[in-house]
Order: C-alpha cells, then structure tokens, then sequence
C-alpha cells in the first residue's frame, strides 16, 4: 500500500460522497475533506522538529480519493517544501523530484552557484576596489582643478572687462582679446589632460567590470535556459490520461511562461499523485497552519481557493475528465433580481444592491447592476455608476443619468467629499473600541483578484473603525473608510497589522458564512444640481 495513502481514523460510513468533484476555486469543505484536515492537523502537531517552521506559515492539501484496493481514504501535501526537503512521509511526494541524485537542476545550480561567487570575489576583490578608488578620487579631484580653474578664468574675465572701460584703445584691446584667446585655450589643455588621465584609469575599471558583467549576463542565461527546462519535466496529467508540461499550460496566459513555484502548490501534488495511482479523486480542500505572511492574509486553519496566478491554469487541465462543482457564486449571481431604488430624480439614483449581485458585468454572463440600470434608463448618458461595490457586499450604490453628473460626484469622490459608512461583522473580537487603519495596497499579481499590503508601491489606503457591540466572540463595527481602495475594509478587517478579525463570510481573507457580512448602509454626497447635502441610509440586513 501507498504511504500517502491513509485510511480514515474514525467511520465515515454515514457520510454521503459529494455527487460532483469540489471546484478548488470556490468551495465549502466536504466533511470527509474535513476530517481528513483534522487527521493532518493531528498529525502536524507531532511533528515537534517541524514547529519552527510550521509557525511561520504554510499551506496544507488534503484530496480525498477512492483506491482501487483499500477503499474511501485520503492524501495530504504541502505547498513547495517542508524543513528543506521536498519528500516528506505521510505527504505525497512533488510532481517533479528536484532533490533526486544526478537531477540535471542540481548541477546546472551548482553552476550557476559558482558563476555566483565568481562574481562576488571579482567585486570583493581588492584590484577591483582599488580600480574604483581611484578612480573616484581622481574624478572627484578633477571636478575641483576644473572648477577652481573655471573661477580664476572668470576673474580674469571681469578684470578685462574693467581694463576695457578704462583703456578703450586699440592696441590694448588687442592684448586684452589675446589673453582670453590664450587662458581658453589653456583650460581645454588642461580638460583634455585631465581626460586622458581619467581615462586610464576608467579603462581598468571598465575591464574588470566587463568581467563581472559577462559572468552575469552567462548567470542570466542559465538561470533562464534551467528554468525553462525546469517546466518541461512538469508533465501534469488530467483524469483522461492526458499530459501537457508547464510551458504548454501557461503559454495562453497574458504573462505567457509560468511563475516561480508553478507545479509546486498543494492541489496539483495531489491530483497527480491520485492520476499515477488510479484513484479516484472526490473531493479536496485546502488550509492554512500557522502564522500569516506579511502582505498576504492567511489565517491558521482556515480553508484557502486554490491561487488563481500559479494553480488556474494547472488545474483547468488536471481536472478535465472530471465532474466539477459549478461556481455557485457565480450562479447567485445570474439570478436577476429587482433592484431597490431608495433616491432618485432627474439627475441621479442611488440603489440598494443585494449581496451576491455584481456591480458591473464580469467574464460570465451574470445579471448585474450596471445591466439593469442600461436596460432601465436607455436614454441615460455616460458609465452610469459612479463606484463599485463588490459582488458579496450589499447596501447602497451612487448611479448618475447624465455625464456631467456622474464627472461631478465622481470629483467628489476623488476630492474625498462624498462619506460612506458600513456595518460589519467580524469574525472575533476587536480589543480597541476604535481607530484608524493606514495599510497601503496593491494587487496580488499570482492572485487575483486578492489584494495585498504592499508599503513599497501600495497606495494609501486609510479606515477609521468603531466597535458597535461585541457578542459571542464577534464584533459589529461601524466604517468609514478615508480611500476607497479594492478590498480595503476587508483587508483592513483581516490583516494582523488591521484588527486581525476578518468580516464574517469573507471567503478570500477569512472563512465561508451564509453571506460576506459587510454592508454599505449610509452614503452622503453633495447634489450637483441643487448643492444640498444628501444622506441616505439602508437597513443593514444582518
């Protein structure tokens, strides 16, 4: 029997197999996929040796599958490696083995590891330093000799022009022009002089550094030609037996090769360890053990989607021949549902968005707001919208009938003139009764349509926050976010460096509840026509 292979620890006779295969994008744990977690997570608090690094954070996969000889069980796996090592018992093993004797990887990376110290002797070397030392100092001396001579030619110049006024005379001009002519001419003497002794000693720098330069243009090409390599030994299979290497899958992708790490993630282990074995794949889940990372939100235990930027394109293949779980997010979506109008007149609107409904359309053909506002108002002209709420949030969207309406709030918004309020529960209990939260973010480029806390190129993204009511290890909070960032207040919400708490339901940054519990239930704006102040509220829901 297969070590990967386990057999259930307690019975799982009265539970139901999942009539369709689990869509590793959008997801609720099967309870099979869940006791299987809790066997893993056993598991990992054994492992003693393991707790260091098991603190900082991985994620874990667990699939169940149907052997042909032993019945209903389950595999485990990691994502990348574990204490160093990609093999691991208990786990399945990687799709492609870089850690195996005489592996083409690690010769080619030994190297290009001594490519890397080649180069880091050539720089530390002390003809090198020297080489730049003197250069710099003899740069830097050159300027001042330059520059000083520039001076005294300058006061040269004034006093010939004094000498002028005072002896207008034609053979005095004459040696006054004579002067310049030769003190000019002196000073390019010198430049050159100065140039070519610079020169010599730039030619040595140049030298060495076209060594090191060389080495790392060879070090690039390596590195690029072993990467590419790497990815054709992923040969990834799907349940029809088929094989397509990495290059294959994501050369249809707008980045066009794959990402670092592709092939490394938990669920394409999985599959392809069921696929090599003969077992059914029935459902599969993933979760996080241990701390979050410091610009992604990960919170210990919880389940996680599969990554869309390094796993979309691999599994799209690996589940080809299986029975796969619709979106059922998407699905809410595409039901139309009446939209609740709560203002409107000649100018503008303002709608109560339902939970579950997009703003505007998305790659699928679902109902949205922007839909329903084109069919409702033809004669309307420009976007419509003026802002967006995200799919699972609910409460109230700004939409304007005229251009020039929708240009003025939406310098109201730039201006930062237009205040929205949301209520939202968090899933555990916030310490402070309020504050402000100043996270910049950016997007998550292997993960959209995650967002991540990026103070290097994020942009300012500010939340202040009031604790409403604290119940049953929850916390209502009331906020009124300064920016207007994609996911800021659920970000805000989840970060350990925010509250910690993520919103109830937020299935991207926390964990899956009947709904996102987050509701926009007041927006005030300024009217562009008759610049009264309007404020207009919605019932929280929840």
């Amino acid at each position: 029997m297969e070590s990967a292979f386990h057999s259930f620890l307690r019975p799982i006779s009265s539970i139901s197999l999942p009539e369709r295969f689990t869509n590793p994008f959008h997801y609720t744990p099967h309870p099979l996929c869940v006791i299987a977690t809790e066997e893993t997570q056993a598991y990992l608090k054994n492992r003693t040796e393991w707790a260091k690094e098991l603190r900082n954070g991985k994620m874990f996969g667990v699939l169940v599958v149907r052997h042909p000889l032993a019945g209903i069980g389950y595999l485990a796996a990691f994502s990348g490696n574990l204490a160093g090592k990609s093999v691991h018992p208990f786990f399945v093993p990687p799709i492609y083995d870089l850690s195996r004797p005489g592996c083409f990887f690690r010769v080619e990376e030994e190297k290009i590891s001594e490519i890397n110290h080649k180069i880091q002797r050539l720089m530390e070397s002390e003809e090198y330093r020297e080489a730049l030392r003197l250069f710099r100092e003899e740069s830097t001396a050159a300027r001042e000799i330059l520059s000083k001579e520039k001076a005294r030619l300058k006061e040269a110049k004034k006093a010939r022009d004094l000498r002028r006024q005072n002896h207008p005379y034609a053979q005095e001009m004459a040696a006054l022009i004579k002067e310049s002519q030769f003190q000019k001419a002196e000073f390019k003497r010198l430049e050159q002089s100065l140039k070519t002794r610079l020169a010599n000693y730039q030619a040595h720098v140049d030298r060495l550094t076209a060594e090191i330069e060389a080495l790392k243009q060879e070090r690039k090409t390596r590195s690029a030609a072993l990467q590419l390599k790497l990815f054709e030994q992923f040969h990834i299979l799907n349940a029809r037996g088929e094989a397509k290497d990495l290059r294959e899958l994501f050369a249809s992708t707008p980045q066009g090769t794959p990402p670092a790490g592709a092939g490394e993630c938990a669920a394409p282990k999985l599959l392809q360890y069921a696929y090599l074995h003969q077992m059914e794949p029935i459902a599969m889940a993933e979760f996080w053990w241990g701390n979050s990372p410091k610009t992604e939100i990960r919170h210990h235990g919880y389940y996680y989607p599969a990554c869309k930027g390094k796993c979309e394109p691999i599994l799209k293949h690996m589940l080809q021949g299986l029975s796969v779980e619709s979106n059922t997010l998407l699905e809410k979506s595409g039901r139309e549902r009446v939209l609740e109008i709560l203002f409107e007149d000649e100018s503008l609107l303002v709608i109560n968005k339902p939970n579950g409904m997009l703003s505007v359309p998305g790659k699928n053909d679902a109902d949205s707001v922007y839909q329903q506002l084109c069919q409702r108002y033809p004669e309307a002209t420009g976007p419509l919208l003026v802002h967006r709420l995200d799919m699972a949030t609910s409460g109230l969207l700004l939409a304007a009938k005229k251009k020039e309406i929708h240009q003025n709030l939406q310098a109201q918004f730039k201006n930062r003139t237009i205040e929205k309020r949301y209520i939202a529960i968090l899933d555990g209990e916030v310490a402070r009764d309020e504050g402000t939260i100043n996270l910049p973010l950016s997007p998550d480029l292997l993960d959209r349509p995650r967002q991540i806390v990026d103070r290097e190129h994020g942009k300012p993204a500010i939340t202040h926050y009031r604790v409403l009511e604290r119940r049953n290890r929850m916390t209502r909070v009331l906020f009124s976010p300064r920016t207007g960032r994609t996911h800021q207040l659920r970000i805000h919400a989840a970060h350990p460096l925010g509250l910690h708490c993520p919103i109830l339901g937020d299935t991207l940054y926390g964990r899956e509840a009947e709904r996102l519990y987050l509701h926009a239930e007041c927006l005030t704006f300024t009217h562009p026509v008759t610049a009264r102040r309007i404020e207009i509220h919605s019932e929280t829901p929840f």
